[in-house]
Order: C-alpha cells, then sequence, then structure tokens
C-alpha cells in the first residue's frame, strides 16, 4: 500500500530537524519547470541507478512527488519499497497540492545552493566588476588575472578572454601558485552568478591580500554587453599549482564557522548509527580521486559540492565528512556548507586517515539479451523489430538509427503498447535500459533486446544515422530543460530570463526556507 501524506504534513516535516529525502521522480526538464524548493532531482528514468548514491541509508524517511497529473511517484515509490526502502511517501497531488496550499514552486536547477549564492553576496557585500569595467582593464592590458571558477567542461564551452579555469574548490588551494603577486586583482567568473559571487568571497574570506571581485552576470553578462567570448578554451591551473600556502588560513576560517575535525573512529561509529545517514566526501580533483582515495568515499568535487548538492547528496539534514590531502580543500568547503545548514565537518587526517568504509550498496541490473549492430541491422530490413531509443532526446535529435523512435521509461509501456514486432532498446547506459525493461516492460513475449554497444557500436560498424532536429517535439523532450540551455547557445533573452530567475530567487523564500540558511548578518560578515 502505497503511503500518502499532505502538503501540511511534509512542510512540518521538512523542518523539524529529522533527515528527509524530498524526491522529484519526474524528468529533468519537468523538474526544471516547477519544483519544491528542497526537492532532489532523481529522474524515475534513472532511479535505480542513483536512488543507492543519493540516498544509502535505506530507513530514511522518503517523500516521492511529481506534478499530480501523473502516477509517477506512485511507480517510483513502488520501485523504492522493492530496493529495500523502508520509509517511502507519496505527496498527494504532487506539485498542484503543494501550490493550492499556498507555497512557492521554483524553477530551475540547484535551488538552494544558488538562492545560497545571492544571500550571500548579500550579506558579504562581495565586491563585483561589471563586463564592461573588465574589458577595459583587459583592454588596457591592466595586470589583472580572470579565473573561471566553473569546471573544465564548461569551460571549454565558452569562456571571458585571457581566463584560466580554476574551480572553485581548488581556489584557496592554487591561487597563490596561479597568482603570485600579492597586489595583482583577482576576478572570478562563472556562467552567471552563483560561482562568481563564492569563489570571490572565498578568497576574501581566507584573508587574500589581493584585490578580488565576481564578474557581474558572468559569461552571460559579457555576452549580453556584446563582448566576444572564446569557445573550447583549455586554460586551466597547472597540475602541480597546489600548495598549502592557505592551510593556516582555512583551518581558522573552519573554526569561525564551527566546522567540526572528526577523527576516523568517530566516523566509523557514525557509519555504524541506523538512525542518521553519512556521506563520505572526497573533494579534490577528478585525476586525484581516480588515482586514490579512501573506501566508501564518492567524488564530490568541492566546488559543486557548494554549487550542485542536489546531485551528490539527497537526503537534508545528513552528515557530511569532507576530505582531501592537503589541508586547504575541505575546510575552505566545509566553512560553505556549514552556512548553507548542513552538518558538515572535516576528516582529520584526510587521505591519509586511515578510514575505510563500506560502499553504497547498489543493486544489480537485471540480464537483458543483446543483439550486435549487423544483426539488428539486418531485422531492421526484414522488418520483424521495432527500435526504440531511450538516449537523451537532445542525442536522439542530433543522431539515431533510422527506423528508431525516442521514448523515456515514464512513457515507454504507453509509446509501445500497440507493438506485436519484438522490441529492441537503444542506450548509452546499458543499465538504465534493463532497468527501464524490468520494470516497464515486464512479460513481453518475445522480450526485449538491447543493441550492443549502443549508438557506439552502430556508428563503428558504418551504419547509417539520421538526425531529426525537430524531433521529438520540445514538448515531448521531457527531460531536457530549454531555458537552462538555450542562454549558452546565442538567445540573448534566454540569458536575460535565467539572470533575472537568479536574482528573484529570494524573494521566493518563505521564513522557514530562508531561515534554514546559517549565513552571518551583515554587520558581522564585515568583520568575518
Amino acid at each position: 500500500m502505497t503511503s500518502f501524506i499532505d502538503p501540511k504534513t511534509l512542510k512540518s516535516w521538512l523542518h523539524d530537524g529529522g533527515e528527509i529525502a524530498l524526491l522529484d521522480v519526474r524528468e529533468h526538464g519537468q523538474y526544471g519547470e516547477a519544483h519544491l524548493f528542497y526537492g532532489i532531482p532523481l529522474p524515475f528514468s534513472r532511479l535505480e541507478l542513483d536512488a543507492p548514491r543519493l540516498m544509502p541509508r535505506r530507513s530514511v524517511r522518503v517523500v516521492a512527488y511529481d506534478g499530480g497529473d501523473s502516477d509517477v511517484a506512485e511507480r517510483a515509490a513502488r520501485r523504492l519499497a522493492a530496493l529495500d526502502y523502508t520509509d517511502v511517501h507519496v505527496l498527494q497531488g504532487g506539485t498542484r497540492a503543494w501550490k493550492a496550499a499556498g507555497h512557492a514552486l521554483f524553477a530551475g536547477v540547484n535551488l538552494p545552493s544558488k538562492t545560497f549564492g545571492e544571500l550571500a553576496e548579500e550579506a558579504y557585500h562581495t565586491p563585483r566588476v561589471s563586463a564592461d569595467q573588465l574589458a577595459e582593464m583587459l583592454a588596457r592590458k591592466d595586470k589583472v588575472v580572470v579565473l573561471d571558477g566553473r569546471p573544465v567542461s564548461e569551460f571549454h564551452k565558452m569562456n571571458i578572454p585571457t581566463a584560466t579555469c580554476c574551480p572553485n574548490g581548488e581556489l584557496a588551494y592554487r591561487v597563490r601558485r596561479l597568482v603570485p603577486d600579492t597586489t595583482t586583482p583577482i576576478v572570478i567568473n562563472c556562467a552567471g552568478r552563483t560561482r562568481s559571487i563564492i569563489g570571490a568571497q572565498t578568497l576574501i574570506n581566507l584573508g587574500l591580500p589581493n584585490p578580488v571581485y565576481a564578474l557581474e552576470n558572468g559569461t552571460q553578462g559579457w555576452y549580453l554587453n556584446d563582448h566576444a567570448l572564446e569557445h573550447g578554451g583549455t586554460r586551466r591551473y597547472a597540475p602541480d599549482s597546489g600548495n598549502t600556502d592557505l592551510r593556516a588560513a582555512a583551518k581558522a576560517l573552519a573554526e569561525r564557522f564551527g566546522v567540526p575535525t572528526v577523527t576516523a573512529q568517530t566516523v566509523q561509529q557514525w557509519a555504524g548509527d541506523g538512525s542518521r545517514s553519512l556521506f563520505l566526501c572526497d573533494v579534490r580533483t577528478p585525476e586525484e580521486f581516480a588515482a586514490r582515495t579512501l573506501p566508501g568515499a564518492q567524488h564530490t568535487p568541492g566546488g559543486q559540492l557548494m554549487q550542485a548538492g542536489d546531485q551528490y547528496v539527497g537526503v537534508r539534514g545528513a552528515r557530511l565528512v569532507l576530505f582531501d590531502d592537503d589541508g586547504v580543500r575541505a575546510p575552505t568547503i566545509a566553512h560553505w556548507l556549514r552556512q548553507m545548514g548542513h552538518e558538515a565537518s572535516v576528516l582529520d587526517g584526510g587521505l591519509a586517515s586511515g578510514l575505510s568504509l563500506a560502499p553504497a550498496a547498489a543493486p544489480a541490473a537485471p540480464a537483458l539479451a543483446t543483439i550486435d549492430a549487423e544483426a539488428l541491422s539486418a531485422r531492421l530490413a526484414q522488418g520483424d523489430v521495432a527500435l526504440v531509443d531511450l538516449r537523451p532526446s537532445m542525442q536522439f535529435r542530433a543522431g539515431h538509427i533510422p527506423q528508431a523512435r525516442w521514448s523515456i521509461r515514464p512513457r515507454l509501456a504507453q509509446d509501445v503498447k500497440s507493438e506485436t514486432r519484438q522490441l529492441v532498446l537503444v542506450a548509452d547506459d546499458a543499465a538504465l535500459a534493463a532497468w527501464a525493461a524490468a520494470s516497464e516492460l515486464a512479460g513481453l513475449s518475445p522480450a526485449p533486446l538491447l543493441l550492443e554497444g549502443g549508438m557506439a557500436a552502430w556508428r563503428d560498424a558504418g551504419l547509417p544515422v539520421q538526425a531529426t532536429p525537430a524531433l521529438p517535439a520540445d514538448a515531448d523532450c521531457i527531460d531536457y530543460l530549454f531555458f537552462v540551455h538555450d542562454r549558452h547557445d546565442g538567445n540573448k533573452e534566454a540569458a536575460r530570463r535565467y539572470l533575472a530567475w537568479e536574482t528573484g530567487l529570494v524573494a521566493q523564500l518563505d521564513a522557514q526556507e530562508r531561515s534554514a540558511f546559517r549565513l552571518p548578518t551583515a554587520s558581522a560578515a564585515r568583520h568575518a
């Protein structure tokens, strides 16, 4: 039996101090149009793949919701129960009921982090420069260094001329090598506002003597003011640029904001506490994590843990234990997480602590028989199979196998209900297709097949690929949030709307949502 709760109950649960995983189980495009402030995106199409990582404790209190116009939340609740989650509930009426009860719905992604950025600027009065001011500095060849606080992949898409990629989580560890002169002005930018503000204020909070500024509205502000962006950039911090010059400053900063340092023994005890969720977070770079980490840790690059924490931690109120191998990055990140309202600690000894935790148990994907590209091509020519592509809708538009139709797990059973031919599924992730088939196509005869090796194998075989830029139609692309992406693709109006959305987030908060943040008062922040 599905357990339903009403909006009043959910609102009280969100602020009662207990752990809760509030899951928006719709697809990404639906989630991004209107969701609850604390909603964690866990699309039904990826539920079994991501739930164990986002919610490692199976007895955690879970509430799933959808838009109120489908049964996706109920289906997701049944799947979570099958994964041994024991305290699962569904918000009756979904987002419609939440709104009808007088509560706000929010557009966009990474809401708590982006809202926190706006509140941090308000509290700290973070210095900033406009796009025109920075353009003038660069034109005059002033001694100014521009550091881009986004990950390398985002920097590669577009960047401010002369900028060097240094993700925010790396700033404290690398800035003294990147900017050895203590008088050189530093400008931190991102694509919009949040990481510009947090990156700049990080250096200021650490007591860096350099003049530090956030670039107002980031690359979007630069573009809106008709300055040219660079594309395909590869300038980034050097692998050997890490240093511990700011270790003492990072430790003092963490102490000032009440960040505890915990021993491996304490964390081991926490791991055995069945009443609390624990996340062990390696905040270093992807390369460092791949080379060596602690058993049971997940990779949570520091800048992204602040910017997009809902992609790594699905439980509000959980214990977060951060570590590095330098004593600089983890305490710096933790001081922000504490202000965001998280119970964040730093692991004493970091990578050398000897801590070893059991990894979150992930269920094995069901078996799904495969067919190779050549055999599929032959059967398509015979017309005795039906091809269903489960890859992201934008990838399907860019190139798919002729005769394929696009679908996604919430709609899969409906889309193929009249099909009598054997189904062949196409997916980049075999496990995603296997879970979709197991939950949505159970009992079909003959059983569905999976294209072995996915589209890469089809292309490698030299077989034809078809592009359909308008199919699926925009309205069917429930996995894609257009207004977030269009702002980077030459659409100035989309960029303006996005920036207006970002600056308007704080006004949408209610008193409880705002009070959950722990930023210092403006006067205290000025003396921090």
